[in-house]
């Protein structure tokens, strides 16, 4: 097993590779996402800037811990309070979108971005899960957990993107699907969320997962 130091590090640098990951990927997907009116894509895209802005908050509890220095719970406990709040921000305007969508009866013109861009996803975010959830249990950390939480999520968002794409290539009449994807995303990531949220709340919270 490493010591504590090498597994802080190297939650460090997977905070900041997926930092640079989901810059980019929120770009190209918000882009096509607005410009082809799919609702799910654009959606996607958010979720790709609340994983840089949850990988932020692990680098934040972190970086503070680097040289041995002891880190309070409430630190720990504010940084999965934050990754929680994204969660939900992000449920209620991918939420918004897809009703907006469903009442103006809107469509992608393409889903070839879509399929492209969740193909893609699939392979690097479950990398990141991987990796996270086993440093969270190293580390005993319920941000490091939640941040592994985040890259589950994007994962189940690259499969409902993936089979929303599929079913509109398929069959056109089936227009509302991209919206009812983002739906059914926002429902996972509201519950994530409130979980979270209701987890760093706790008064017994003590910063550890509950996972080693």
């Amino acid at each position: 097993m490493p010591d504590r130091q090498t597994l802080v590090d190297r939650a460090i640098a997977l905070s900041w590779f997926t930092i640079a990951y989901n810059l980019i990927e929120g770009v190209v997907s918000v882009y096509f996402g607005l410009s082809d009116d799919s609702m799910a894509l654009a959606g996607f895209g958010a979720d790709s800037f609340i994983e840089v802005f949850s990988a932020a908050l692990v680098l934040w509890r972190f970086r503070s811990e680097t040289g041995g220095a002891c880190v309070p719970v409430e630190r720990e406990r504010r940084a999965t309070l934050g990754i929680g709040a994204l969660f939900v921000a992000l449920a209620a305007a991918t939420a918004a979108g897809a009703v907006l969508q469903l009442r103006e009866g809107g469509h992608p013109e393409t889903t070839v971005p879509g399929l492209a861009i969740s193909a893609v996803s699939l392979g690097f975010m479950f990398f990141l899960w991987r990796a996270k959830a086993r440093l969270a249990t190293a580390l005993d950390s319920a941000t490091v957990l939640k941040d592994a939480a985040c890259s589950l999520a994007c994962i189940k968002l690259s499969v409902i993107l993936l089979l929303g794409s599929l079913f509109f290539m398929i069959s056109p009449a089936l227009w509302w699907s991209d919206a009812a994807a983002a739906a059914l995303l926002a429902g996972f990531i509201g519950l994530e969320g409130a979980q979270t949220i209701r987890a760093a709340l706790r008064p017994d919270f003590a910063g550890g997962c509950g996972c080693a």
